[in-house]
């Protein structure tokens, strides 16, 4: 006979850790990088990244 592995179902605390909030529209946002400069808006445009899912999004400064 061979030897019999245990099974254990991944933990739904570790497994969804930090992602539920960011379902929900709670994003952790942190600038990722320096400003650039917008040609067409003529604008300041800094891009921000969220520290847990790592969506990016921009914002005029």
């Amino acid at each position: 006979m061979g030897d019999v592995v245990p099974f254990r179902k991944p933990d739904r605390k570790r497994k969804s850790e930090g992602k539920t909030l960011c379902r929900h529209g709670l994003h952790k946002w942190k600038a990722a990088g320096e400003t650039r400069f917008d040609v067409k808006q003529g604008k300041l445009v800094t891009l921000y990244r969220c520290a847990r899912c790592g969506k990016e999004t921009t914002a005029l400064t």
